[in-house]
């Protein structure tokens, strides 16, 4: 199993998986005994009721004076940022894409100083803002692309690629020589086109990838990540090695069309692993068929994957049970099994990485976790991609990007790039001042 960091931006993350002990507990919010009722928000629909009811009577057991309800929502990130304006967003929620650090405060109660918190935590950093941590990680995930093992052999590739063209390459074969769909872009559900952006940190810059952002006026030009993501993706497109119609693609059903081989090549976090392995079987097959490469760029010689938290559990500011609602973010990171169960890396340090990572062992993959914003600079690089209306983590540009592609809409890579730069070049001077 690949347990190998390097050290920019992961001397703590290798220090705390490898050597620390676990420990479990937190800092409570308030001084009260947990009890009442909590609402936890889940983007998790499909496990709401069944994995989470097992949740709810565990925890429930230890804590006899709490009761927990679970509200799931499907387009998780859409529907909070429009309740986030008022004060119904549950008392426990995972802390939206939207939401820049320097807003942390206005939704969410400090669950304690960063310093106390990455005693217990890993992933504190990634939600945190001026000294204060709000949020605790589901769980972890490295970056790559799922892919059936099966599909791929069938197409004469038992290799990861190591570049982009040769990535466009295999896929040209998959498409020649199977009947399976090679990359599907899920287009219609939006959201995993943001998994895209989670790949950053395979070039030089390592896990400073964000920061180097907010220090240059053109991410989108050949060498920067960025560049190499989305000439992938609209390279893929172009080349019609993609679904026919990106409108009707489905996300429930993506997870049945590639555990059954209908598509080849998802690109998702390592998170996503666990579920098309359900799927495989669920179709017949067998969870070996699923498999689970790096992004295919190398820098010097090596595979870098990102690793970093999912989304992180927070309370809301407005909550009037926030005992209740720590002692549930505490046990669900501590004593949930959630993590384990999903393949990833616990959020608790001295967790183990998941055998889900085995692929990567024998690759030499290495992983980089980001590298926090300096001090004072923690909300640039949101303030940069919001002004330049670039949503980085969201859906809107990528989906213009695959239009493009497709031609659906006026253009091609070299304009569409060209006016990606051209915005950031101004939001950033404007949020530079």
């Amino acid at each position: 199993m690949a347990k190998k960091l390097i050290a920019v931006g992961a001397a703590a993350v290798a220090a705390t998986l490898m050597l620390a002990g676990c420990q479990s507990g937190g800092t409570q919010p308030d001084d009260g005994t947990p009890s009442g009722e909590i609402t936890v928000l889940t983007q998790r629909t499909d496990l709401v009721d069944n994995v989470f009811q097992d949740y709810k009577k565990e925890f429930e057991a230890k804590y006899p004076d709490v009761t927990v309800n679970f509200e799931a929502i499907t387009d998780y990130e859409g529907e909070i940022a429009i309740r986030l304006n008022t004060d119904d967003y549950g008392d426990v929620l995972l802390i939206p894409n939207s939401v820049s650090k320097d807003q942390l405060a206005n939704y969410f109660e400090p669950l304690g100083t960063t310093d106390e918190l990455k005693e217990k935590y890993l992933f504190v950093d990634e939600q945190a803002y001026d000294g204060t941590g709000y949020g605790v990680a589901i769980t972890g995930n490295a970056q790559g692309y799922v892919y059936n093992k099966k599909v791929w052999a069938a197409a004469g590739i038992t290799d990861a690629p190591t570049t982009p063209e040769e990535f466009i390459a295999d896929l040209q074969s998959i498409k020649d020589q199977t009947d399976a769909i090679p990359l599907y872009t899920n287009y219609k559900d939006g959201w995993p086109l943001s998994q895209w952006t989670g790949d950053r940190g395979f070039g030089p810059e390592g896990g400073n990838y964000a920061n180097h952002t907010t220090e240059i006026d053109a991410p989108w030009t050949p060498g920067e990540d960025y560049y190499e993501i989305d000439s992938i993706l609209y390279d893929a497109v172009a080349g019609g090695l993609t679904e026919d119609d990106p409108a009707t693609t489905n996300w429930e059903n993506s997870k049945t069309l590639i555990g059954s081989g209908q598509v080849a090549t998802m690109v998702l976090g390592s998170w996503a692993i666990t579920q098309m392995r359900d799927a495989a079987v669920a179709a017949g097959g067998s969870a070996d068929d699923i498999g689970y490469w790096p992004f295919p760029v190398q820098t010097d010689g090596v595979f870098h994957s990102a690793v970093g938290g999912d989304y992180k559990n927070a309370i809301n500011v407005h909550s009037q049970h926030k005992a209740a609602a720590q002692a549930w973010i505490d046990w669900f990171a501590n004593e949930s099994g959630y993590a384990a169960s999903q393949g990833g890396i616990s959020p608790v340090v001295g967790g183990e990485l998941p055998d889900t990572l085995a692929d990567f062992d024998a690759l030499g993959v290495k992983f980089v976790e980001t590298v926090p914003a300096p001090a004072g600079d923690e909300a640039l690089e949101a303030a940069i991609y919001n002004g330049a209306e670039i949503d980085i983590w969201g859906n809107l540009y990528r989906q213009k990007l695959i239009d493009i592609a497709r031609g659906a809409a006026d253009g091609d890579k070299e304009s569409y790039f060209a006016e990606l730069n051209a915005k950031w070049e101004a939001a950033r001077t404007a949020a530079q001042g």
